[in-house]
């Protein structure tokens, strides 16, 4: 069986399911360039928990629109791909093996995170996906080890995704147009996190990386909270000790939001 890489997907805005950019039409195309999964585990920047995971057990998991203020279309979509809950006793095993106590979530739907780029990648919504909740107050280290424990699966075909946003402050939006100038702050950020992020993660850039909000330039002004980036940290350590990462996609969305999508292997 081939090991998947696992993957960090910037989600950006949930209008990325149906309105057309360069990152959508990406993703579009990102399902067929991989080899097919058994599996998907997403560790979504909108699930979180506090002190230890949870994990999703649903067999049937509801679609969930988390979020307001959108048009009717939105609301419409149901993406009614089956849970897991073999997948999900693995999943909670590891994590336990590992050390992470870990709650078990009979009924846990899937959330935008999850749902909007999975439906681009998978339309058939043939594949199982199950979730993993990030951490409320979490440190990247945390999230790292909690990918770490789940590294095997790759192994076993199962495609491990953190999705979030390689920025993501929404009160900078301002009504920008989607093809708005991208605001240095923004690309100045997102280039340190490239530099470190394509290629070898050896040991010095790693530590950098866990430690981005005192390392990166404007790093709190990207990210008000983690939340959006901790889901990076959880698919780098998927990939275990010694991984590289891939820059597959860059672009940019109301000059803000950076839609980066990183593959590690």
């Amino acid at each position: 069986m081939t090991t998947l890489p696992s993957l960090f997907i910037s989600h950006g805005s949930p209008m990325l399911a149906i309105q057309d950019s360069p990152a959508r039409r990406f993703l579009m195309e990102l399902g067929e360039s991989l080899p097919r999964p058994t599996a998907v585990v997403v560790f979504s920047a909108h699930w979180e928990t506090i002190g230890n995971p949870a994990v999703s057990f649903a067999a049937r998991p509801e679609t969930i629109h988390d979020f307001g203020g959108f048009p009717a279309a939105l609301f419409d979509i149901r993406y009614p791909a089956p849970g897991e809950p073999d997948v999900a006793a693995r999943v909670a095993a590891l994590l336990e093996q590992a050390g992470h106590g870990v709650r078990r979530s009979p009924d846990r739907g899937l959330d935008h995170g999850a749902w909007v780029p999975l439906r681009l990648m998978y339309p058939d919504a043939d594949i199982p996906v199950l979730q993993v909740s990030i951490l409320r107050g979490g440190t990247p280290a945390a999230h790292e080890s909690l990918g770490r424990a789940l590294s095997g699966l790759r192994e076993e075909g199962v495609l491990v995704i953190g999705s979030g946003s390689l920025t993501h402050n929404l009160y900078e939006f301002r009504g920008q147009g989607m093809d708005a100038p991208v605001q240095p702050w923004v690309s100045e950020f997102g280039a340190w996190m490239h530099e470190r992020l394509h290629g070898q993660l050896h040991e010095e850039r790693r530590q950098a990386l866990l430690d981005y909000r005192r390392k990166a330039p404007h790093a709190e002004r990207n990210h008000p909270a983690d939340d959006h980036l901790l889901p990076l940290f959880a698919a780098m350590g998927a990939a275990g000790a010694g991984a590289r990462g891939e820059r597959l996609h860059s672009s940019y969305e109301y000059g803000v939001l950076a839609m980066d999508v990183y593959a590690f292997a």
